[in-house]
């Protein structure tokens, strides 16, 4: 199984991160202890959403649509919280 998932600041809200892999509790683990540049800024970190796929090509197809602008109005349509203004 390739897992994407979503994952969303605790403490930063509004910052959210798209990834993909094989071993999602290990992968939430690294962003939590700072092991990936790209979230290192903003954990602690909570697991939104994950979708598991049979298929690697499926599941990077599917990581490539949710970081595209279509893709990115879906979560925020669907998924994250909603900003107090």
């Amino acid at each position: 199984m390739i897992y994407v998932y979503l994952i969303e600041s605790v403490y930063h809200h509004g910052h959210h991160y798209v990834g993909i892999t094989e071993d999602l509790r290990q992968r939430l683990n690294h962003h939590n202890e700072g092991k990936s540049p790209h979230t290192r800024k903003f954990k602690p970190w909570h697991l939104v959403v994950y979708f598991g796929f049979a298929g690697e090509q499926t599941g990077h197809a599917f990581e490539k649509y949710l970081k595209s602008g279509s893709g990115k109005t879906f979560l925020k349509r669907h998924f994250l919280r909603k900003s107090k203004t």
